[in-house]
């Protein structure tokens, strides 16, 4: 299993698409890959389960991506599964390498040393929001009002209840563009867009907007797509294209005095 990989240096800093773009978006993915390196085995985990929910967000990076060529955004996104070091949690949080996700174990993750965590949380996280940060400050010097948005994707069926939901936007402090993104996709849009929905800051899933976007006044919010909506390529693509006109008026409306 290998679970702790404390021989290895390696580091796995974030994939970036479409670096030089000029649009003011950066889309972040953090739970884009359900990759486990060598390192850490398969983490006692069958091929089901690392293909399942609980080791990535299914179809959240196709929808980003088709997103970023829509509206000239880069993309930041994880090369690595959530279940290894899930990068929208704090080193401390015990769901940064959770021991159980929802209904299912987590073997490799059972029993980590503080010298495991501390290895994973180096190579993984450590390179990740780095690279993330100099990127939005490199964008931000050059005058491109960098606006942040984390794309998720979530399961229709959470501990045998189904949600309703289809299109969630959640927000860390400051709520003027989830506020503005749910208006345009309540007025442009079929999904079922609700606020705070399935997840809010107060479960702890804003700690990518927290770290990176609410002390620099970066406009930012949390999108959350139910997966079944987007469990195909065409799929993505046409999640993709019925969310870009939201995002580009949301961006439009900011307030004059946001200049990111």
């Amino acid at each position: 299993m290998n679970a702790g990989g404390t021989g290895n240096t390696a580091v796995f800093p974030p994939v970036v698409e479409n670096g030089t773009a000029r649009g003011r978006l950066v889309l972040v993915c953090e739970h884009a890959s359900n990759h486990i390196p060598a390192r850490w085995g398969d983490l006692g985990l069958t091929a089901e389960q690392r293909m399942a929910h609980i080791a990535w967000d299914p179809g959240a990076l196709g929808v980003a991506r088709g997103l970023a060529r829509l509206l000239d955004a880069v993309l930041v996104h994880a090369p690595v599964s959530r279940l290894v070091y899930d990068l929208n949690r704090a080193p401390h949080m015990a769901g940064a390498m959770p021991a159980r996700s929802e209904v299912h174990d987590i073997p490799g993750n059972a029993a980590l040393t503080p010298d495991q965590r501390a290895t994973r949380t180096a190579a993984v996280y450590t390179p990740f929001h780095h690279g993330l940060h100099s990127l939005l400050m490199d964008r931000l010097a050059r005058g491109l009002a960098p606006v942040m948005v984390t794309i998720h994707s979530f399961t229709p069926v959470y501990f045998g209840t189904p949600r309703a939901v289809e299109f969630g936007v959640i927000h860390d402090a400051d709520e003027t563009l989830p506020r503005t993104i749910l208006s345009e996709a309540r007025a442009r849009t079929p999904l079922r867009a609700e606020w705070n929905e399935p997840y809010s800051a107060l479960d702890d899933v804003t700690h990518t907007l927290r770290l990176q976007a609410t002390p620099y006044g970066l406009p930012n919010a949390m999108l959350e797509i139910r997966n079944d909506l987007i469990a195909t390529p065409a799929a993505e693509q046409a999640m993709a294209g019925t969310l870009a006109p939201v995002l580009s008026a949301a961006i439009a409306a900011l307030p004059a005095g946001v200049t990111a």
